[in-house]
């Protein structure tokens, strides 16, 4: 039984609100890229904190509800990739890590997801996996923090935790990888 959601005296499927929190992450990918490039971290760090709460809920909800879905299982990790893959490059860009670390991060990114759409089920994430957003989430937030927002000191100790979590991220998805290659148990799509 399909459960749905009255609102205004609408009925509206859990299924539609879980998609519609996954594609509004996708449409944040342009906005997220403008206000970096017109130097306005502290939008970006709003924008990017939706997207991370749209992440959470759209996870959440699904769960809470049973309402798994293959389409949501392959969109959720492409609204990922979009709204992540322009910071990741805009901190090589920046300098604050190096470009050699955000190739190896994008190639992983877009081998496992290439990996995940071949299956039937869509391959939904692996804890790990959602370790290793949440990780690429928090090390860009800490990183192109905005130096407005506190004192020189307090930037400084936020962007070496960001560092920090940007190679423990690095780590985790190496480990993600192997794990997805190595658990292949469903066999691709013809």
């Amino acid at each position: 039984m399909r459960k749905k959601l009255d609102i205004a005296g609408e009925l509206i499927s859990w299924r539609r609100i879980i998609n519609g929190l996954t594609i509004s992450r996708i449409l944040l990918g342009l906005p997220v890229i403008l206000s970096l490039t017109s130097g306005r971290n502290d939008i970006f760090i709003i924008l990017i904190l939706i997207g991370g709460l749209t992440d959470f809920l759209d996870g959440y909800y699904a769960r809470k509800y049973n309402q798994q879905s293959i389409i949501g299982a392959k969109l959720d990790p492409l609204a990922d990739k979009i709204l992540l893959i322009g910071p990741m490059i805009w901190l090589a860009h920046e300098d604050l890590v190096p470009l050699w670390a955000i190739w190896l991060l994008i190639s992983r990114e877009l081998l496992i997801t290439s990996w995940r759409s071949g299956k039937a089920s869509g391959a939904p994430a692996s804890i790990l996996g959602k370790y290793k957003t949440s990780l690429q989430f928090i090390s860009i937030i800490l990183l192109l923090w905005p130096t407005n927002w506190a004192n020189n000191n307090i930037i400084i100790f936020i962007n070496k935790v960001g560092y920090i979590s940007f190679w423990i991220c690095l780590f985790i998805t190496f480990i993600s990888a192997i794990k997805y290659i190595l658990n292949q148990k469903e066999p691709h799509q013809n």
